[in-house]
């Protein structure tokens, strides 16, 4: 019998998405598996108004190596859907398109945030499965996530172009990279790129250390330094502040004091903006080196994903149509010792992978001379 799987791509773009749609399609039809393949368009907004595309194989052909996602995506939550001003639970609507088209299960493309909402459209009544895509690499229960590869050698190849004008300049460079919870790509780029100081959330810094670090390069007679930061690293101050909040929003026992502790929380956020450029005001101050900030931004999620992005996802996709066809769901595929295998997406959600102290990433650091400031 005919097994009919939705699909869907839900939160950031990333880079090796079409290759992941390609390789479940096809290989339903290597393994002649019975499949009728369906795509929402835009994330959970497409599976709610129900706009959808027949992932035949003419529409899968030559996107292995395209960039984005061909069904688009959004960051809407199936619990919190704009509607008419308000955010309204829609998920009881998403179920009966789910069971309009006859869905055996529906396939999750997504990060931490994907994984969690589709765990509440399972719990809802649909057979779930789900891949993981991130370039913070921080999804929980798989060694690597689709698209991190891809955004590492975006962020590599530029703080290999800016060591020639920090150089050149003696000054010291900021390269603000993407990971707001979980530092893997900063630090993965900061040791293949030579940054000389990185910064990550997991370590949180005091700027007067990361100053006497530079200037340490310069009374060696190194004039310049790359500084390598994710977007969400903080000061000791700044940390202990966010703990702080985070615990009182937690705590609150009162629909009131939740309010306010999420308001707060908020305001500590919004403030945070800009703040690398701030860093390399006060590193210019203390160091009296001429300071110049690059955010990368966007540019880290986009293009043709690497070869190593299109290989993890084609083993993810030719898993999940392995699992389709012998009918397993509430899982997500997972990546262990460069083999796939599914894990339970309870397992999943509510959890975030960030970098272990005793990483061997933060030891290879450490030991070329690199300076995460803790």
């Amino acid at each position: 019998m005919t097994k009919y799987v939705g699909i869907l791509t839900a939160g950031g773009d990333t880079p090796g998405l079409n290759a992941a749609l390609r390789a479940l399609g096809k290989s339903a039809q290597y393994k002649k598996t019975a499949i009728k393949l369906i795509g929402f368009y835009d994330g959970f907004n497409g599976l709610l108004h129900d706009r959808t595309i027949v992932l035949d194989d003419l529409a899968l052909s030559g996107i292995l190596t395209v960039g984005g996602t061909i069904l688009g995506t959004s960051r809407e939550k199936p619990n919190k859907m704009p509607v008419g001003g308000k955010l309204v639970d829609m998920t009881d609507a998403m179920l009966e398109v789910y069971q309009r088209h006859h869905l055996d299960v529906l396939v999750c493309i997504g990060g931490g945030g994907t994984q969690k909402n589709a765990y509440k459209l399972q719990q809802k009544g649909m057979n779930i499965l789900t891949i993981p895509k991130s370039i913070d690499n921080d999804v929980a229960m798989t060694d690597v996530t689709l698209g991190f590869d891809t955004a590492l050698g975006i962020a590599t190849e530029a703080i290999d172009r800016l060591h020639s004008t920090a150089h050149s300049h003696h000054r010291i460079i900021l390269a603000e990279l993407m990971g707001h919870n979980a530092g893997w790509l900063a630090l993965a780029a900061g040791i293949a790129g030579g940054a000389d100081v990185i910064l990550i959330p997991e370590i949180p810094y005091d700027v007067e250390n990361v100053a006497e670090a530079i200037l340490e390069r310069a009374r060696g007679g190194k004039r310049f330094s790359i500084v390598a930061v994710s977007e969400g690293a903080m000061s000791k101050e700044d940390h202990e502040l966010f703990q702080e909040l985070t615990k009182s929003k937690e705590e609150a026992k009162t629909a009131e004091k939740k309010e306010e502790a999420e308001k707060n929380l908020l305001e500590f956020q919004t403030a945070q903006t800009g703040k690398t450029m701030r860093l390399a005001q006060k590193l210019e101050q203390l160091t009296g080196l001429e300071s110049r900030v690059t955010i990368l931004g966007y540019v880290q999620r986009g293009g043709t994903p690497s070869a190593s992005d299109r290989l993890l996802a084609t083993q993810f996709g030719s898993a999940a149509a392995e699992l389709i066809a012998n009918g397993t769901s509430g899982v997500m595929v997972a990546m262990h010792n460069q083999c796939t295998q599914p894990v339970a997406l309870e397992k999943v959600v509510e959890k975030r992978r960030i970098v272990p102290l005793d990483h061997v990433w933060v030891y290879t650091a450490r030991r070329v001379g690199t300076c995460l400031v803790d």
